[in-house]
């Protein structure tokens, strides 16, 4: 286990990621009637496997692990589990994750938990009350004794950590003097902390929580600290998107999802990238954005399993921690 932010020696960038990720306008009558021009900021495409904000997170925390066991924590349906699980195979890196819900180790493994396993990631699983207090020393050391991992580099949950946050400030460096507000989903607020550090003040960077609970403003406040020494950035959060909570969805949200796949032919990810381009829509027809302004949506993700010819990805909702 680690907490020092110096960097290892690993090398994923041999995996020959796409960056800058492409950056495309796309025209949509439901902003270009408000005078609104709506940019596509494809982080989907920068690797096929370690897709999106998962790249830019996991690949400074890979060169930190330097070739030791990594470890990490999620839900059934974890992206985050998945990348790591990929990272893993692909650099020949030995993988643990840590996954809410003791009872799902007696049951078969759903297609996101055997694609993990399937890339060679040792799955551990805990009981729901200690998933919670996993942050805690006493209870993580306790998980890293009873996954036979204690000297592994431990990522957490969401892999939202200083180095990741550092990370994803490229992504703001890339959007800085083509957008004029740059918009992200939030899960455990780590692209958006590092988003908003590498547009700095001249991009107006909005968040869209996927969680209920309105706890990410702090949670955003406290990496931003920790990677950069205090806030940085021009950002705010629009809560009202969440659908729910997480991997939770409507009718309306599914159609919604649809009709945006038909329009532009671009996969709309459901748990995250779907609530995000809704919120864009509904805020560009509240007049929350300035005529004449681009706005820049960041897809981090695309839909698992892979979209059939026959229509969008379908998948089972994560329970709520």
């Amino acid at each position: 286990m680690t907490s020092s932010d110096d960097p290892g020696t690993g090398s994923p960038a041999e995996l020959g990621p796409r960056l800058p990720s492409p950056l495309c306008e796309v025209p949509d009558g439901r902003f270009e009637r408000h005078g609104v021009r709506l940019l596509l900021k494809r982080d989907d495409l920068i690797h096929p496997e370690l897709i999106g904000n998962k790249w830019r997170k996991l690949a400074p925390n890979l060169r930190r692990a330097a070739g030791r066991t990594v470890l990490t924590f999620g839900g059934a349906y974890s992206n985050h589990l998945r990348a790591t699980a990929a990272a893993g195979r692909l650099l020949g890196l030995p993988t643990v994750g840590v996954v809410r819900g003791e009872e799902l180790a007696g049951r078969p493994l759903n297609p996101s938990l055997a694609r993990c396993a399937a890339d060679g990631m040792r799955l551990h699983f805990v009981d729901r009350s200690v998933y919670r207090r996993k942050n805690e020393p006493e209870t993580l050391a306790a998980v890293l004794r009873a996954a036979d991992a204690e000297d592994a580099y431990v990522v957490p949950e969401g892999g939202s950590n200083s180095a990741a946050v550092r990370g994803c400030r490229a992504l703001g460096a890339e959007l800085a003097g083509h957008a004029d507000v740059a918009a992200v989903a939030c899960g455990t607020g780590g692209t958006l902390a590092g988003l908003a550090a590498g547009t700095g003040d001249g991009v107006r960077v909005l968040g869209v929580p996927v969680l209920r609970g309105g706890f990410l403003t702090d949670a955003i406040r406290e990496l931003q600290t920790a990677a950069f020494g205090g806030p940085r950035g021009h950002w705010s959060l629009e809560e009202r998107f969440h659908f729910g909570g997480y991997a939770r969805t409507t009718p309306e949200l599914e159609a919604f999802a649809r009709d945006f796949e038909q329009r532009h032919g671009v996969p709309v990810e459901r748990v995250y990238v779907a609530k995000l381009l809704r919120a864009l829509v509904a805020l560009a027809e509240e007049g929350a954005f300035a005529r004449g302004s681009a706005v820049a949506a960041v897809i981090t993700g695309r839909p698992f399993p892979e979209p059939h010819a026959g229509g969008p990805a379908r998948r089972t909702p994560d329970p709520a921690p």
